[in-house]
């Protein structure tokens, strides 16, 4: 037996079927990345409406919020407009990993302050959202050399 044919025959000994075309690992990062995908979305439809759309308007709730804080209708459109952007960019492939390092800025920042000006109160939320999003930039981070590659491009 040649030396590529046992490479062959070994690896396909080494990949576990269970019946179906694929092997389970191929399976396996194909539901994984679909559910990261699907986890993005959801992520991008948060940050939008739930986040951004209240701040945008402004909605009573988030009027007192900024003023409480001290920004006043400034910051919060500010504020509402980062997350837009970010859950626009969760969508983009190209952007998807910086998107999520931004959004966890953002999060870090609403931690300290739901700390500091609110006494905690909904501190966690911030918090919960940094997994997904912590997730999201380091299993996309592969894109930011894309991403590296078309803004010097752009400069020169």
């Amino acid at each position: 037996m040649s030396e590529t044919a046992a490479t062959t025959a070994s690896a396909a000994s080494a990949s576990v079927t269970d019946g179906s075309r694929q092997p389970r690992t191929a399976r396996t990062t194909r539901t994984a990345r679909i559910v990261l995908r699907g986890l993005q979305v959801l992520l991008a439809l948060f940050y939008a409406f739930a986040s951004a759309l209240p701040k945008l308007i402004a909605h009573p709730s988030a009027v007192e919020s900024f003023d409480r804080i001290g920004w006043g209708s400034a910051g919060m459109y500010t504020i509402g407009a980062l997350e837009l952007a970010g859950a626009v960019a969760l969508l983009v492939p190209v952007l998807q990993s910086v998107a999520a390092v931004a959004l966890g800025a953002l999060m870090i920042g609403a931690f300290v302050v739901q700390v500091t000006v609110f006494d905690g109160q909904n501190a966690a939320t911030p918090l919960i959202l940094l997994v997904p999003l912590t997730a999201i930039a380091w299993a996309r981070r592969g894109h930011n050399a894309e991403l590296l590659r078309l803004v010097r491009r752009r400069r020169a």
